[in-house]
């Protein structure tokens, strides 16, 4: 296959919006699209290798593994052992554990499953996992290991049968990437299955199974159709689009278009301008590099990048992009300078190394004489969670009964509500005991206790608040609902999820039962064990302070008014605010004391603080 310098600048449009969307640069809230993107390229290009070599006779798995060593371990290699090492120096025990994990997964090209298993609702977030990003590598391993033995067998025994081989197991992956485009468990975003149509898509252009376009007209259409795709996807999905699945044809499409249709064209010539070729040829160093510069530099500074700490991550990623390709990638590609013996030589040992390393912090685990106590002390804030978490929420799913707390009697109350009720109903538990009564807690996670509101990606929320609100009904003896939910992070801004609580709160009274609204919790821009934890090693604990007043005041103004409405109906009011903000800023801490196990739910203590001062 000659070479194609569009096909190096379709790179370019792949990893540009990735690095964009990951460094938060407004308008690129589908950046995360360049991934798909790249799975068709790499379809097409490694198709085409393997489909020539199997046709011609000459096809050696020893060979393409060595190319494929050649191009993807040198500079992963390099990028998994300096994470380790920064990991080693900067993470906090409760971050550093996941990370020689990953790396180990990584290492073996199986961080796709790995991250598949460690999607749980509190596992950590991406914020923290330097290595997030080589899932993507994983599944193109996954798939170069399968395919090749795949065309080999349908060349001995059914040569004929290629193509349509090819096209059945695309359209089956496609089908189960649709049907699942609803999966919360991570399968349907990290695993082969669902995602290899994608690489199918760019197969079937190399295997011929489109026809050429013959009209010039009809390619530089179909060519800026498809970079009209992928802009579409980039700009205009977000993280709350249901992908993959249906949604990502887009891009799909978009890149197997112009791999299709650009050469010749006006956008096969704008993809072919040096700046991009440049960009796309270092490329997959840039991949490598730019996640864990913004991961790191966001975990130092204990902020999101913006500004001029963006600017410096996007340069600091092509600076060490260009050095990687340079001094790593580029050598390795040289068979005269090394080797065919000498690559899986390295190959050998620095899997070895990697391996290793990795197990040596795994067996360090936590690591804490890193740290002084004082700073053990806030990080252990994240754990202040309520020990009947796992025993209580999330349990609709799991289809077990319902959790009870306080006294050993019949309940007289409920607590309603998403992840955020938690804590407030283990705080609510005492004081109903001392009373000799009980609380029944029905929680499930991103999902607000509002009747009708369908979770963007959970289609289990709806039956659970059915199910919530129909127990409620059956038992007589529950006469107050506490409501709690995140409601600072954004829904308020729908007409309709408004409309549907109204109808919600009024259902309830209608029921004769008391609400009892717990309102927003303040969210920080920053997760608070980890802050007060730096503060702590800075010696400025003194200085801890969360979110301005001012910004919580404006981000809640017209949820303020509903719940001013709703209280001159009867609905009882628990303020966090009140309880967590003086006039300037919202606490943090107490006494010491994380009021926050993350960045926006409150720990033990704060739900305590919420409860003994709004209840």
């Amino acid at each position: 296959m000659h070479y194609r310098r569009d096909i190096d600048g379709l790179r370019a449009l792949a990893i540009l919006p990735v690095l964009l969307f990951h460094a938060h640069v407004p308008g690129f809230g589908g950046g995360y699209v360049g991934v798909d993107i790249f799975f068709v390229i790499s379809g097409y290009l490694i198709t085409g290798i393997i489909a020539r070599e199997v046709d011609e006779g000459r096809f050696s798995l020893v060979r393409f593994y060595e190319r494929r060593f050649r191009r993807i371990v040198p500079a992963l290699g390099l990028m998994i052992l300096v994470v380790l090492g920064l990991s080693a120096l900067l993470y906090l025990p409760g971050d550093l554990e996941g990370v020689p994990r990953s790396a180990l997964a990584a290492t073996l090209f199986a961080s796709n499953l790995w991250f598949f298993t460690d999607t749980g609702y509190f596992a950590g977030g991406a914020d923290v996992k330097p290595l997030l990003h080589t899932w993507s590598l994983a599944v193109e391993e996954q798939y170069y290991i399968g395919f090749p033995i795949l065309l080999m067998i349908i060349a001995r025994f059914a040569p004929r049968w290629r193509t349509g081989v090819v096209v059945i197991i695309a359209a089956g992956s496609l089908a189960l990437s649709i049907a699942m485009q609803r999966d919360t468990s991570g399968f349907a975003f990290y695993l082969l299955p669902t995602r290899a149509w994608e690489l199918f898509a760019g197969a079937l252009l190399a295997l011929g199974a489109v026809p050429a376009l013959r009209g010039r007209w009809l390619r530089e259409g179909v060519a800026w159709g498809g970079i009209a795709a992928i802009a579409l996807a980039v700009t205009c999905y977000d993280r709350d689009t249901l992908f993959p699945g249906f949604a990502a044809l887009a891009p799909v499409l978009g890149a197997a278009t112009l791999i299709h249709s650009a050469p010749g064209t006006s956008a096969g010539r704008v993809l072919g301008w040096s700046p991009l070729v440049g960009v796309g040829l270092v490329s997959y160093s840039l991949y490598l590099w730019h996640w864990p510069v913004i991961v790191f530099t966001e975990y130092a500074t204990d902020m999101a990048v913006a500004g001029w700490t963006c600017i410096a991550v996007i340069a600091g990623s092509v600076i060490a992009a260009i050095l990687s390709w340079r001094f790593v990638e580029r050598p390795f590609r040289d068979s005269q300078a090394v080797p065919a013996r000498t690559i899986f030589r390295f190959t050998g040992a620095t899997m070895a190394l990697l391996c290793g390393l990795s197990l040596a912090l795994l067996a360090a685990g936590p690591w804490p004489s890193r740290f002084a106590p004082t700073v053990l002390a806030q990080v252990a804030g994240r754990n202040d969670i309520s020990p009947e978490r796992k025993r209580c929420h999330d349990i609709f799913a799991r289809g077990a009964r319902a959790c009870v707390l306080g006294a050993a009697v019949a309940p007289d109350a409920m607590l309603w509500g998403d992840s955020h009720g938690v804590e407030l109903a283990y705080a609510l538990a005492p004081e109903g005991k001392a009373q000799g009564r009980a609380l029944v807690q029905r929680t499930t996670s991103s999902c607000p206790p509002v009747l009708g509101y369908d979770a963007p990606k959970d289609a289990r929320c709806a039956a659970a608040n059915r199910a919530a609100f129909a127990a409620l009904r059956a038992d007589p003896a529950i006469r107050h609902v506490y409501l709690a939910a995140f409601w600072a992070n954004g829904d308020f801004d729908d007409p309709g999820f408004v409309a549907r609580l109204d109808r919600t709160i009024a259902a309830i009274r209608a029921a004769g039962r008391e609400v009892v609204l717990i309102g927003p919790v303040p969210p920080q821009p920053f997760d608070v064990p980890r802050r007060l934890a730096h503060l702590t090693r800075a010696g400025r604990l003194a200085l801890a302070e969360g979110v301005a007043r001012s910004w919580v005041d404006g981000r809640t103004v017209h949820l303020r008014a509903l719940f001013t409405r709703w209280q001159a109906r009867g609905v009882r009011l628990i303020d966090p605010v009140a309880a967590l903000c003086d006039a300037r800023h919202c606490a943090i801490e107490r006494d010491g004391k994380p009021l926050y196990f993350d960045s926006h739910h409150l720990s033990v203590a704060g739900a305590r603080l919420v409860i003994a001062r709004g209840g």
